[in-house]
């Protein structure tokens, strides 16, 4: 229960994630077919029949923070100190924080058949996602009353901040339904493992310096799931006692012009918490000690944690997923006369069902043999500016692909993890990572004049259901 009220600064050094990655918009690889449903991952006379990243991780992660605290986290987690030069106290500034966190563990496809042109997946994944703002003075008076010119303050403290942690078990279907449209979907299984949400509507401290205490009344209600036990490496084996179901949706066309026209809903979902979560509306007040000394932090955390446990009582209750509509247009081009160099464009606009957040990229990729390089460039509706870059190797039968979204951002905080104290802040503070691995294997995908092993079957029931409605057949 802890992390909760130190989410805070925590992130900056747990921060390992899982966030929609623009860079593989396009590529075909077996990551890009299960994060975009309508992507094809095989190539009939190329590919093998089945492909999988034999547990090797597919791993990404994306963070970013926002506002006065910055070289201030930075200075606490990597220097174990405080620098408030840049808090503003009593005017209750809002940071803000987003988080998202996880992990391909498996994926396996195969390829259905040449006439329905399908595709069949599994998958079993881990994600984490989180959101927050909270003030100059939520930090400030971490570090004791020294950075407080006042002796009573009323509303500084007003915080949002949730998390959830979850496990998607599911499958994926992708069927090119005519020579233009390709439909697809993912339906997974959720298995809820943590989440928390804290929302401070009222909040009131004043200090009294004389006795090195001080006294702090909060007011808001505090979500909490339960599990046996401690939450620890064991909490993320799979258990059914929060489930939820959680799908995305895709569609592909290619115009006359070859341009390719995606449409994705992504990751609509919820969870239900079982019943012995808890859910807090509370509104108490506690005295901390010693707010000048060596266990200040510690005091009051514990303080505040007294106070969300006021009025707290088990229930269940449902949290959504953190659902996304995406619209994307990509076009190849030949940069040279030998067509060995290739450029593929890409845009992409990111829009979240249940927030604000709101993204714009332009992916350009460069593709000679089987060597991609792409440089992306994000801007969002907090007006905050991205360069992302990835290096990728990708032949039909397998791929590997590593980079960052926030290449400038991540280097300045590696290298503010050895230099904090000359740490200055930007408009925000940012890291992220992504690394993928998959291979194909089996026989090799044959169209039927030259047919030994994988028959061309039937149309597959998307491209069925397709034909009916619109009555047309190819």
């Amino acid at each position: 229960m802890k992390k909760i009220l130190l989410f805070s600064f925590l992130l900056l050094t747990a921060a390992r994630g899982f966030s929609q990655q623009f860079s593989q918009y396009n590529t075909g690889t077996l990551f890009d077919s299960f994060e975009n449903p309508s992507q094809r991952s095989f190539i009939p006379d190329s590919s093998k029949q089945f492909a999988s990243n034999f547990f090797v991780p597919n791993l990404n992660t994306s963070f970013f923070l926002t506002g006065d605290i910055q070289s201030t986290l930075i200075n606490r987690v990597f220097g174990a100190r405080y620098v408030d030069n840049n808090l503003v106290i009593g005017q209750g500034k809002v940071n803000k924080v987003n988080i998202d966190a996880g992990n391909y563990d498996i994926m396996f496809k195969l390829f259905g058949s040449l006439k329905g042109d399908s595709e069949w997946g599994l998958f079993i994944a881990t994600k984490m996602e989180g959101k927050g703002s909270f003030t100059d003075e939520s930090i400030a008076v971490l570090n004791g009353p020294g950075a407080f010119t006042n002796s009573i303050y009323d509303n500084v403290f007003n915080d949002h901040l949730y998390y959830q942690i979850y496990n998607d078990i599911g499958v994926s279907y992708r069927e090119q339904v005519t020579p233009k449209l390709a439909l697809g979907f993912k339906l997974g299984m959720l298995l809820g493992i943590d989440y928390n949400k804290l929302d401070i509507n009222q909040s009131h401290i004043s200090f009294d310096n004389v006795n090195n205490t001080e006294t702090v009344s909060l007011a808001g209600k505090y979500y909490k799931s339960q599990g046996p036990g401690n939450f620890d490496g064991q909490s993320f084996l799979p258990n059914t006692r929060s489930a939820g179901v959680q799908v995305s949706l895709g569609t592909a066309y290619k115009t006359d012009d070859h341009i390719i026209i995606q449409v994705n809903l992504k990751d609509l979902g919820f969870i239900h918490w079982y019943n012995n979560s808890s859910i807090a509306n509370f509104s108490g007040t506690e005295l901390i000690t010693g707010t000048t000394s060596a266990k200040r932090e510690t005091n009051l955390v514990n303080g505040a944690l007294q106070i969300l446990k006021f009025n707290k009582g088990l229930a269940s209750f449902t949290s959504e997923t953190n659902s996304k509509f995406e619209l994307s247009a990509s076009k190849s081009y030949f940069v040279n006369d030998d067509k060995t160099i290739k450029y593929i464009p890409t845009l992409v606009a990111s829009k979240e069902f249940l927030y604000s957040g709101f993204t714009g990229a332009f992916v350009n990729r460069f593709q000679y043999q089987n060597y991609n390089v792409s440089l992306t460039g994000t801007y969002d509706n907090l007006n905050l500016f991205n360069l992302g870059l990835q290096f990728m190797i990708k032949s039909a039968n397998g791929e590997f692909f590593i980079g960052s979204d926030k290449l400038t951002q991540s280097a300045s905080l590696l290298s503010a993890s050895h230099n904090y104290a000359a740490y200055t802040n930007s408009s925000f503070t940012g890291a992220s990572f992504f690394i993928g691995f998959s291979l194909k294997f089996g026989q090799v995908i044959e169209h039927p004049l030259n047919a030994s092993t994988i028959p061309t079957g039937e149309r597959g029931f998307l491209g069925r259901l397709y034909n009916r409605l619109f009555k047309t057949y190819w």
